[in-house]
């Protein structure tokens, strides 16, 4: 249960993060969203790019298992 509650926090706050970015580029604020929309692709390549590879890795594995023994 931990896991989900800090999972849903975090989509929760990059949700946020994005909804703030684009108001910012609305306001007419162009470079704080670039930077903050370049901060985002650095921390998903830095920290979540591996685990998503993995993730999606791990599924068709599974599909592939579930497919063969039927």
């Amino acid at each position: 249960m931990g896991d989900w509650i800090f999972a849903f926090f975090h989509l929760f706050m990059l949700v946020g993060i994005i909804g703030y970015a684009f108001y910012l580029l609305v306001q007419g604020n162009t470079f704080r969203f670039g930077l903050i929309v370049g901060c985002l692709f650095a921390y998903y390549f830095l920290v979540l790019h591996k685990s998503v590879k993995k993730e999606i890795r791990r599924r068709r594995e599974e599909r592939k298992n579930r497919e063969g023994t039927s």
